[in-house]
């Protein structure tokens, strides 16, 4: 059964890895539209001008580095982006998802990994279907489970699918201690178990995003728990 029809954008300069990387999608799910951009300017261009459900995107690219078109994309865009390359460094793997990526596939790669990558995080972005569900609130924060949204304040927090999943599972086990291993198999699936910098990263920006870093609690040698805070303990300085 395949999914909804989708559009894709590949952003690499390499115009045979865009031609593969459009094949194997288009192979898999032959409803889904791929376009390709082979500049980092080109590719923005695009981005403005169209609605893409999810960006493939090379970090060397001879007009601009995939970090600086991530920058400028996550500046007007919240589209999913994977981040293509042939560097396996830790230290870009970091980089690319503090600017705000959602997974990072070394190349070479076969097409059953892209696939698996690409569903992740579909399914990610489109959570799965339920009845309804109460949001959930403590002190000035909202969860609309429905929406799929945060509100603190009243005001709407721009979360990435990505941000939103791994705070929706910390929000639904609020008080007990949810394990590393876990949080990265249920947000990126079992491929990232061994990528513990995928969650210090993207606990990191759901506190700057939370406002206080107290909401989300590290437990040392175990993972991460959700605290509510009361509307006192908001207001303590």
């Amino acid at each position: 059964m395949h999914q909804a029809v989708k559009r894709i954008l590949v952003i690499d300069d390499e115009p045979d890895l865009a031609r593969a990387v459009r094949l194997t999608i288009t192979l898999q799910e032959p409803d889904w539209a791929v376009d390709v951009a082979h500049s980092g300017r080109e590719g923005l261009k695009k981005l403005l001008e169209g609605t893409y459900d999810l960006v493939l995107l090379d970090l060397v690219m001879p007009d601009m580095s995939g970090f600086e078109v991530l920058k400028q994309i996550r500046a007007f865009n919240d589209v999913p982006v994977i981040i293509l390359t042939v560097r396996d460094d830790e230290l870009d793997k970091v980089h690319g998802l503090e600017l705000g990526a959602d997974d990072y596939i070394v190349k070479p790669f076969g097409h059953l990994e892209l696939m698996a990558r690409i569903r992740s995080v579909f399914r990610r972005v489109e959570g799965t279907v339920v009845a309804y569900q109460k949001p959930y609130r403590a002190g000035d924060l909202k969860v609309d489970f429905n929406e799929r949204a945060v509100y603190l304040k009243g005001e709407r927090l721009g979360l990435t699918a990505t941000e939103y999943h791994l705070l929706e599972i910390l929000v639904k086990n609020a008080g007990r201690v949810v394990s590393r291993e876990r949080l990265l198999s249920w947000v990126w699936g079992e491929e990232a178990v061994d990528h513990p910098d995928y969650l210090k990263v993207y606990i990191h920006r759901l506190r700057n995003k939370l406002g206080d870093p107290r909401w989300i609690q590290t437990v040392r040698g175990m993972g991460y728990r959700f605290v509510p805070l009361s509307e006192s303990e908001e207001a303590a300085p």
